[in-house]
């Protein structure tokens, strides 16, 4: 995808008020080994580009006053309650360098797996996107999940997933969160509903009377 941007020369509040005044949007480029560079990207485009969910997780081609830079969407600033882009921010990309970001996972056959189809489990997607590191090459736009083999009882973890070449999750040691469960509809019920029972009838059981005490000897 492709982003159109100029070097901005004016900077401070109101030369960022007057750029969006005429519909252009503030933000910064920096990274690889480059000074940070103040930009501005006409909005609009901008604005509908966001809602694509592949701009949020691919490297993109930034045309920079006619020169072409590779780039990741950082971070974007909001109006608090109009659709208004206030501020965004880019990453340079090195091929060589291994980079850090959030992609969307997408989920597959949830409905022919034996936990749904068998079992008619219910499916809880706990994680919906994760952080990875890789190449800029080796960037994929989200992970797809099979969930072909999910079995009731069994909650799907980070290490499950199978993982493109070149691509790995950032986890902490020994840490391996879960992804997906599985929650069987009538199966908590049945279980407090025993409990249940089983409480009146120990209620119900005759307190043990206690041990008679001997006679004292005359």
């Amino acid at each position: 995808m492709k982003v159109v941007a100029i070097t901005r020369q004016a900077q401070g509040s109101s030369a960022s008020r007057r750029l969006r005044r005429s519909s252009h949007v503030p933000g910064i480029i920096y990274g690889g080994g480059a000074d940070a560079t103040p930009i501005s990207i006409e909005h609009n485009p901008l604005y509908h580009a966001l809602r694509v969910e592949a701009f949020h997780s691919s490297i993109l081609d930034m045309e920079l006053d006619g020169k072409p830079e590779q780039v990741l969407l950082r971070d974007v600033q909001w109006h608090p309650y109009k659709p208004q882009v206030m501020h965004i921010d880019f990453q340079r990309v090195s091929a060589d360098r291994p980079i850090h970001m959030r992609v969307p996972l997408h989920f597959t056959n949830q409905e022919q797996s034996a936990a749904v189809k068998n079992s008619g489990g219910i499916v809880g997607h706990i994680m919906t996107d994760i952080e990875i590191t890789c190449l800029p090459k080796d960037l994929p736009g989200f992970i797809e999940v099979d969930l072909i083999n999910l079995e009731s009882g069994k909650p799907m973890h980070v290490k499950d997933i199978q993982f493109p070449a070149g691509v790995k999750p950032v986890l902490r040691a020994k840490e391996n969160p879960v992804v997906v469960t599985v929650t069987i509809p009538g199966a908590e019920e049945s279980s407090s509903e025993g409990a249940s029972a089983a409480a009146p009838a120990a209620a119900a059981k005759p307190a043990a009377k206690p041990a008679a005490k001997p006679a004292a000897k005359k």
